[in-house]
């Protein structure tokens, strides 16, 4: 399944809803759920169990893929329609259906994966015996590159929390939000991981992080110096001193104590620029380190994507890269450094 991002999906699942699913009518939109929802909702919730349990999946990208499913059912229900009934002109009406209402490609595209996985499952469970999502092309947003921040904005951004966090009377929140930001973008790690770190996940002395990704699969995420001289820092002086008497594991706590929330990293990152966001900082990180010449297997290892195909919306940045190279070092290029052809 492709990629979850908690803040944007939220966004676009309200969009969603705000919209009629009835075709040519104004729906209702609490009496759909009562009936379309309602319908599958035990098989959404052995689906949910199959996620979480067998396939690891974080709660929040479990909430994610059922209000998507729960988008599908309140559509399928406009055309007295279930999933078992469900055939392939109501999966491509689905997807027509959000086009119309301006969702994005790249939503539509995780949404059709969400649906596609659900049916998978149905067959393995022989609750369906065909397949509607068969045939129905994906839309192609993974040529779409995800919006970044110009590595200046970015420097920006660091050396304000850094001239906070170096202040003589710098709080703990300070040295937090300056710790966090480095990490963000030296990790390029996802808004849920940043949350789920533990102090004990920090590898300091080797310049690395022990983050917990989808699936609950590890990986170890290299980092910078001044990342780890920022962390350090905080672990020092910050996290004591938002800790208090606390016992909390949590790497990054609130001034109360307790572990920040997904919605507290947005707003401390929106705070600091309207423009940005933790997931523009990760696409960020891995736009400027293609841009500086790294491939795209070193890319997505240290994003953790489980699949290629998900680092591929890099892939024209590397061929940028690979043009000015040859242009300039190539006998037969049209143009070299000092050299005409």
């Amino acid at each position: 399944m492709a990629e979850v991002e908690g803040g944007d999906e939220r966004h676009v699942a309200r969009e969603v809803r705000g919209v009629a699913v009835h075709r040519g009518g104004r729906e209702n939109v609490g009496m759909v759920q009562a009936s379309g929802v309602g319908n599958s909702a035990a098989m959404l919730r052995e689906y949910m169990t199959h996620l979480r349990v067998e396939k690891g999946l974080r709660p929040l990208s479990c909430e994610a893929y059922l209000r998507d499913l729960e988008m599908f059912a309140e559509f399928l229900e406009s055309s007295d329609k279930t999933f078992l009934s469900a055939e392939q002109g109501d999966v491509s009406g689905f997807m027509q259906h959000l086009r119309e209402h301006g969702v994005q490609s790249r939503s539509i595209a995780r949404k059709l994966s969400c649906v596609r996985g659900f049916y998978k499952w149905l067959l393995i469970e022989k609750r369906v015996t065909r397949d509607p999502t068969v045939n129905i092309e994906s839309p192609s947003s993974w040529k779409v590159l995800p919006k970044s921040l110009a590595e200046s904005e970015v420097g920006e951004m660091l050396a304000r929390t850094g001239a906070a966090a170096r202040a003589g009377d710098a709080s703990g929140a300070a040295l937090r939000d300056h710790a966090m930001l480095e990490l963000l973008y030296a990790g390029g790690l996802r808004v849920g991981e940043i949350v789920a770190l533990r102090q004990e996940d920090l590898r300091l002395e080797t310049a690395s992080v022990q983050v917990r990704g989808k699936g609950d699969k590890e990986r170890i995420v290299p980092i910078g110096r001044s990342a780890v001289e920022a962390l350090e820092m905080y672990v020092a002086r910050g996290r004591r001193e938002l800790l208090g008497k606390s016992l909390q594991r949590a790497l990054f706590l609130s001034v109360r104590g307790k572990p920040l929330t997904t919605q507290m990293v947005w707003r401390i990152v929106r705070a600091l620029d309207r423009h940005a966001s933790p997931h523009k900082l990760r696409h960020s990180m891995a736009t400027h380190m293609v841009e500086h010449g790294a491939d795209l297997r070193t890319v997505q290892t240290l994003l953790g994507h489980a699949d290629i195909a998900t680092t591929q919306v890099y892939t024209h940045l590397a061929i940028d890269r690979l043009k000015a190279v040859h242009r300039t070092c190539h006998p037969r290029a049209t143009r070299r450094v000092g050299v005409e052809a």
